[in-house]
């Protein structure tokens, strides 16, 4: 059952879910359909790259794009379509395509406890960092009409900032009530929820 909710004041860390779309290692893009909550296979990339990480959207947003905000999921192994995850940001990759304004939160599974001191961007190695900032940047080369522009990392706090302003633009639209508590929880539990 999908629940409404409005968003309590809260301070970092936020918990939240994502909804995975695409695995890691893939070079097919899948996308949800918001119309009827199924996986639709949207295009095969046209460059030689694949996707660094599990990647999706966080549950109950929408992005300065018009969908949902995305989301990239930091996992030993890849997961699958449709797979939830809750998980905390730790930094967000701020870029523009051809659309506009197309942030990407990375996150880390709460359930992972191999991720538990991962807090910043600081604490990721420079070369995965690298490895999805070029990702991201090429990832569009090959296709006619799309382009990528302007990508910078930016901090948890504003990775924070932006999930909170996204849960906001969502209010009122069909995107607010795509949101799943989790298993004997309720949207307080995880929107803006607080774990110590």
């Amino acid at each position: 059952m999908r629940a409404s909710f409005e968003r309590p004041k809260v301070k970092p860390p936020l918990h939240f879910d994502v909804t995975v779309e695409i695995p890691k290692g893939t070079k097919n893009k899948y996308e949800m359909d918001h119309h009827n909550g199924r996986i639709r296979l949207d295009r095969t990339l046209f460059t030689a790259t694949a996707y660094p990480n599990d990647y999706g959207f966080i549950e109950g947003t929408l992005g300065q794009d018009g969908d949902p905000l995305d989301a990239m999921v930091l996992l030993p192994e890849a997961t699958f379509p449709g797979a939830l995850i809750e998980c905390r940001a730790i930094g967000m990759f701020r870029m523009h395509d051809e659309m506009g304004g197309d942030d990407k939160v990375l996150c880390v599974p709460i359930a992972d406890k191999r991720q538990e001191s991962t807090r910043n961007l600081t604490d990721i190695p420079d070369l995965s960092l690298l490895e999805i900032e070029h990702f991201f940047t090429v990832y569009k080369d090959l296709e006619p009409g799309k382009s990528v522009e302007g990508a910078i990392w930016t901090g948890r706090a504003e990775a924070e900032a932006e999930i909170l302003e996204s849960w906001d633009r969502a209010r009122g639209t069909s995107f607010e009530n795509e949101f799943t508590p989790p298993p004997g929880g309720d949207a307080k539990d995880t929107i803006g929820g607080l774990h110590d």
